[in-house]
């Protein structure tokens, strides 16, 4: 279990390192060499701006 603290990146809601559901649904952000996370309900409000930056191979 990974007990980094992590806070989200757009509402600053705290993901509480001892619960082992929750480090499977916070999604990391990758840029600029930087991890910034999204809390789940940030996440699911902003799936389209994920999305977004896929690169075009994915899809």
């Amino acid at each position: 279990m990974n007990d980094q603290v992590v806070a989200c990146d757009r509402c600053e809601a705290r993901r509480d390192p001892r619960d082992a559901m929750a480090a499977v649904t916070w999604v990391p952000e990758r840029t600029s060499g930087a991890t910034r996370w999204l809390c789940p309900d940030c996440a699911r409000r902003h799936v389209r701006d994920i999305e977004g930056k896929l690169p075009v191979e994915w899809w």
